[in-house]
């Protein structure tokens, strides 16, 4: 265990996270960047004394435990994570599971779009959302947290299915959609929630259940898909996928053809917003 590079990677990870990263009030009386030991501490579910001595290259050897609550607290990428397990002396792991946190800069980039764009976690989760892409999809905001989810809406809810693909695109996302949920099961081995999401998946729909039988894996990519909305009627989008690679999530735009009828669309459903949705009943 190298006490003083694990001391020094914690108070500069800390000084480089900021609040409302970690969803805290900035406060008025912050005379130094980044978070407040006691706020980390909090966080990590651990003692600020504790925190404090390790940041002090004077704490005891921290259990694996303790590393994945700093590691959460901290919002460490999977690099930064394995580097704190390695400072510790811990070899890594698989990690327990996708990360969450979305990047301030990212939530600020997706309010400030003019086109549909959301964040979604390896399993499909979604994280996050403007208000075009909720009144393009779902209010996200009105479902629960656990129903927050793409395959969820695509293979159990039969209401939203038709909306949501056109029957060209719905089988080729369908398949893509699960070969990337395969390979997060294999990358993510010991997260209840996938495994959760597996089973209500394959108990609720004989058709993922068919597509999961054929143990694809993969990463979905851009596709054309043509969705159904209630009020503003058809509109053909290219889905564009961003991968973040270092927290294992992808930003998903949806664009029209410039000029066309499905443009237009989106101009309209960008005026008229979630309101609409209560025509999906």
């Amino acid at each position: 265990m190298d006490r003083q590079q694990l001391a020094e990677f914690l108070r500069i990870r800390r000084a480089g996270l900021r609040p409302e990263d970690a969803g805290l009030p900035a406060g008025l009386r912050r005379r130094t960047p980044g978070l407040r030991r006691e706020e980390v501490a909090a966080l990590a579910t651990m003692s600020t004394d504790y925190y404090t001595r390790l940041e002090q290259a004077r704490g005891p050897h921290p259990s694996r435990a303790v590393l994945a609550g700093l590691a959460r607290a901290l919002q460490l990428s999977t690099a930064e994570r394995d580097h704190l397990f390695r400072l510790a002396g811990e070899e890594p792991g698989p990690p327990p599971g996708p990360p969450r946190e979305v990047r301030g800069g990212v939530l600020r980039m997706l309010a400030r779009l003019d086109a549909p764009g959301m964040v979604l976690d390896a399993k499909y989760d979604v994280l996050a959302w403007n208000p075009l892409a909720a009144a393009l999809i779902t209010d996200f905001s009105a479902l629960p947290e656990a129903k927050r989810n793409l395959l969820r809406l695509r293979f159990l809810d039969r209401a939203r299915q038709a909306d949501l693909f056109g029957e060209e695109a719905t089988a080729e996302f369908a398949r893509e959609a699960a070969a990337d949920l395969r390979a997060a099961t294999s990358k993510y081995p010991d997260d209840p929630s996938i495994r959760a999401l597996v089973a209500d998946l394959l108990r609720g729909s004989e058709e993922f259940a068919r597509i999961w039988a054929l143990h694809e894996v993969g990463t979905q990519e851009s596709m054309c898909q043509t969705l159904h909305h209630p009020v503003v009627g058809r509109i053909d989008v290219v889905a564009e996928v961003l991968v973040i690679p270092e927290r294992d999530q992808r930003i998903v735009l949806y664009a029209a053809e410039p000029g066309s009828a499905s443009e237009q669309a989106l101009r309209l459903l960008d005026v008229v917003g979630i309101q609409s949705l209560s025509a999906r009943g």
